[in-house]
């Protein structure tokens, strides 16, 4: 699939000009390509390939799998280049069923470029190229590394754990290669720079990922919610329905309360979650944009209680004046200032999270605090750092 490019502006435009004309090689300028996993959700990975997107607008984008409806709209302005699997729909609507094929998918998708921006979480670090990878570690894989905490109850049995089971030898070794093949490792947070060094033996710099919040764009509310949230906001989860995210528990500790409760999101664990809702919570899927800034706008406080390697919501929430309630572990730590922007809970349980919600009644917020915190997470900073990094590549 291939459209016309998005061209850069103001600032970031100027940045990329400069990169250009010092970087030339000979009489041409070098060929950046940018590669992910698969674009087929709406989650802060994609979001920050995006990012990487505007910072060098000519780049093509080399993915596995590629849903234009399962991921955000940006990216039809794209070039995006796909390996053979993107010809089966039902790998492109369920991408966790193609885990047997994506190694050797990695592998065989070529990537023509003097620089390779490798956006991975378990396989775009292993796509082929001939030239420098740069690999930004959203978390070495976790269904391989941390599988009971990312599947949950599935690695315990049933066909799904003992798959994954006679998979794992053979995929660890493909991901250990891969990862070694790269130039340069850049990490999201201090707890994946520590597991890239636990499982690769590779030391990492960090390059925390931008938010790119609007909060000067339109706002629509989520159809059938505006009477549900009414004058006094509501609590709102964004996140993936999948176990490691905890929503269900998020879910859970408003039963009984008078505060209520939006979640944001879809994935695996949608029907049992709005089968055990209590009535004030109400589970809204995938949002355009627009609603998305209604929700957050709207919002009293962010829910946060997942495993996460970086978590941008926070900060998508901080951008808003909204402070967070978040788990005590992963990126959060990096990105949460305590007292200021939110609060920790210690456990992602029921009974943490209602503890929590309750002391908000008492608890004062100051907003612009909250957004002056945010401003260290600018998309600028972000892009500049990026450049500066493939530069230092392109002239090694």
């Amino acid at each position: 699939m291939e459209a016309a490019r998005p061209r850069g502006v103001g600032h970031r435009a100027g940045m990329i000009d400069r990169f250009q004309e010092e970087i030339r090689l000979g009489d041409s300028r070098p060929v950046v390509a940018i590669a992910h996993d698969y674009l087929t959700q709406r989650g802060g990975a994609e979001r920050v390939v995006l990012a990487m997107h505007r910072a060098f607008p000519e780049a093509s984008v080399y993915t596995t799998l590629y849903d234009p409806d399962g991921t955000y709209p940006e990216f039809r302005a794209a070039r995006i280049v796909t390996s053979p699997l993107n010809r089966l729909r039902t790998l492109r609507r369920h991408h966790r069923a193609a885990l047997p094929l994506l190694a050797p998918a990695a592998s065989a998708l070529s990537v023509p470029a003097d620089v390779v921006i490798a956006s991975t979480s378990g396989w775009a670090h292993g796509f082929r190229t001939d030239g420098r990878v740069l690999a930004y570690c959203h978390s070495p894989a976790r269904w391989l590394y941390l599988a009971e905490q990312y599947l949950g109850s599935a690695t315990r049995g049933g066909v799904r754990g003992a798959a994954l089971a006679a998979l794992r030898p053979h995929l660890v070794r493909w991901d250990r290669r891969a990862a070694w093949g790269a130039d340069r490792y850049l990490a999201n947070s201090t707890v994946v720079r520590a597991r890239i060094a636990r499982v690769y033996g590779v030391e990492a710099d960090i390059l925390h990922p931008p938010h790119s919040v609007d909060v000067t764009g339109t706002q629509d509310p989520v159809p059938g919610l505006e009477d549900f949230v009414g004058d006094g906001g509501h609590f709102l989860v964004v996140s993936r329905l999948l176990p490691y995210k905890n929503v269900d528990a998020a879910v859970e500790a408003f039963r009984g309360l008078d505060e209520r409760l939006v979640v944001v999101g879809r994935g695996p664990l949608a029907r049992a979650i709005e089968a055990a809702r209590p009535s004030n919570v109400r589970l809204a899927g995938l949002v355009t944009d627009a609603q998305m800034r209604w929700a957050y706008a709207s919002a009293r406080a962010l829910v946060a209680p997942s495993h996460e390697d970086f978590g941008i919501t926070p900060l998508e929430a901080a951008a808003w004046g909204k402070p967070t309630i978040a788990l005590r572990a992963g990126g959060y730590l990096d990105t949460i200032s305590e007292g200021v922007t939110g609060c920790f809970i210690e456990q992602p349980t029921a009974e943490a999270i209602r503890s929590a919600v309750l002391a908000f009644r008492d608890h004062h917020w100051d907003a612009s605090a909250i957004r002056r915190h945010v401003g260290q997470f600018s998309e600028a900073r972000f892009s500049e750092r990026l450049i500066a990094e493939v530069r230092a590549l392109v002239r090694a």
